[in-house]
């Protein structure tokens, strides 16, 4: 390591890399996951180097948050040097049924247990059957090979959902049992607020909580568009001092 390098590094950030926690937190949350009080060790090592830590990604165009809950997570920029996490449309619905089940009376009276029939029964009372169908299948005609596949779906989702750091197996991994944890709050917005769901739900995309191929896509003709810009004044300033050396 140079001295040039030392001078930017400070004292504390480089024992925070030094920390023989820090390759297993840094690549946890790379990957997208969410680390809550549940990880002891490794959200006490967050609290201690947050500061450090949140200087030290946005130099990947990230930013380390530590949410109202506790929780931390990496949240990513538009021009972000990280591979970002993007969710389906279904798997953030799952979560907002996730955070529903998780304030739910339900959650004390099962110890916090639930399971993945749970989920797609509430998913079911919240949204329309007939509409989550046809986000599975367009020609849906509600037939049971439809519902199976969109209970397939939702194992998905809850799937990936756990490898986010949302929910915890209880019992043999395919149980079907799990504890949720506060880390849904991610999908929450609209419970902290009272906010109507769909709103909640663009409001996380503009504030890049979340995302989808859509958001994507405008994000990256944004930037299209600025470099484009940018390129026509820089091309106008070269004109205009020609033509003043002429």
């Amino acid at each position: 390591m140079t001295e040039n390098n030392l001078d930017v590094i400070s004292p504390k950030l480089a024992a925070a890399i030094a920390n023989p926690l820090f390759p297993a937190v840094d690549s946890q949350l790379r990957s997208g996951k969410h680390i809550g009080t549940e990880h002891l060790d490794n959200h006490a090592f967050l609290l201690d180097f947050q500061s450090e830590l949140d200087l030290f990604y946005r130099r990947y165009n990230v930013e380390l948050i530590r949410a109202p809950e506790g929780f931390f997570y990496l949240r990513p920029k538009a021009t972000t040097l990280i591979a970002r996490s993007v969710l389906t449309e279904l798997e953030m619905l799952v979560g907002k049924v996730l955070c529903y089940l998780y304030l739910s009376p339900e959650r004390l009276a099962q110890q916090g247990i639930f399971s993945t029939q749970e989920v797609y029964d509430e998913l079911l009372n919240l949204a329309d059957e007939s509409k989550l169908l046809k986000a599975v299948n367009q020609r849906s005609s509600g037939s049971d090979l439809d519902k199976q596949k969109l209970a397939e779906k939702v194992r998905a989702a809850i799937g990936r959902l756990r490898r986010l750091g949302m929910i915890y197996t209880v019992g043999e991994p395919n149980s079907g049992k799990f504890t949720i944890s506060e880390s849904v709050f991610r999908f929450g917005a609209e419970v902290r607020a009272g906010d109507d769901p769909i709103e909640a739900q663009l409001r996380l995309i503009r504030d890049g909580e979340a995302a989808t191929p859509q958001s994507l896509q405008a994000e990256k003709l944004a930037l299209q568009n600025d470099a484009e810009n940018s390129e026509n004044d820089a091309e106008v300033e070269e004109e205009v001092v020609e033509e003043e050396q002429e």
